[in-house]
């Protein structure tokens, strides 16, 4: 399984943000997008999780398995700075919506709604409120929702946002797993995550066009 992107560049309005970004994600590796507040780090997930168009360049997804015409992003699971959940619903309904919403992407099975909240150390509450929940419970549960069905890549926004360290070290050990089981990650990240040996892509935003620094 590869995730590639060619000569990406991309727009925040007028706003030429980063161009030529290029990298290929194999199985089992991660990605740590580095760079300072503005550089184009979300946005950089935001295109290959094809919620954002590109101004030039591809996203391509290769498996010996994979449909023609599937897209990159049918591949991806993408977690931003917010957690994407009914705060007036339970955490089971709102895992439940997101399973079979998203079903499972060829390759892999998801876990049930109990497995993954144990997975996050949260399996006792899930028949409260979302909203009840405290931000770093609900941003674990957000991690949940990844687990409960199946897609190899994982696109992480901040990933620890939110977190204490006990809690760091649960989501360490998920992303592990992830990898083991031969999945990929994405993360934008001003926090290490504990993993061995990630490529790293420094993002340079505008000084890397050559334009004065922003």
């Amino acid at each position: 399984m590869h995730l590639t992107a060619e000569n990406l560049s991309a727009r925040r309005g007028e706003d030429l943000l980063f161009r030529n970004v290029s990298f290929e994600l194999g199985t089992g590796k991660a990605l740590v997008v580095t760079g300072r507040n503005g550089s184009g780090k979300s946005t950089l997930l935001r295109v290959v999780a094809g919620l954002l168009r590109p101004e030039t360049g591809t996203v391509r997804w290769s498996s010996k398995d994979a449909e023609v015409g599937t897209r990159a992003c049918e591949a991806c699971h993408y977690l931003g700075h917010r957690n994407a959940m009914k705060p007036e619903l339970s955490v089971r309904e709102n895992l439940l919506f997101w399973k079979r919403f998203f079903g499972d992407f060829e390759g892999g099975h998801g876990l049930s709604v109990g497995e993954a909240a144990d997975a996050v150390g949260l399996g006792g509450i899930v028949h409260l409120p979302f909203g009840y929940l405290s931000a770093g419970q609900q941003r674990r549960m957000a991690f949940a929702k990844l687990m409960v069905s199946y897609r190899p890549v994982w696109l992480l926004d901040e990933p620890t946002a939110a977190l204490d360290s006990a809690a760091e070290s649960v989501l360490t050990d998920l992303i592990k797993d992830h990898l083991h089981g031969g999945g990929m990650i994405m993360a934008a990240t001003h926090q290490p995550l504990g993993l061995d040996n990630p490529q790293e892509l420094a993002m340079t935003g505008f000084a890397g066009l050559g334009e004065e620094a922003w």
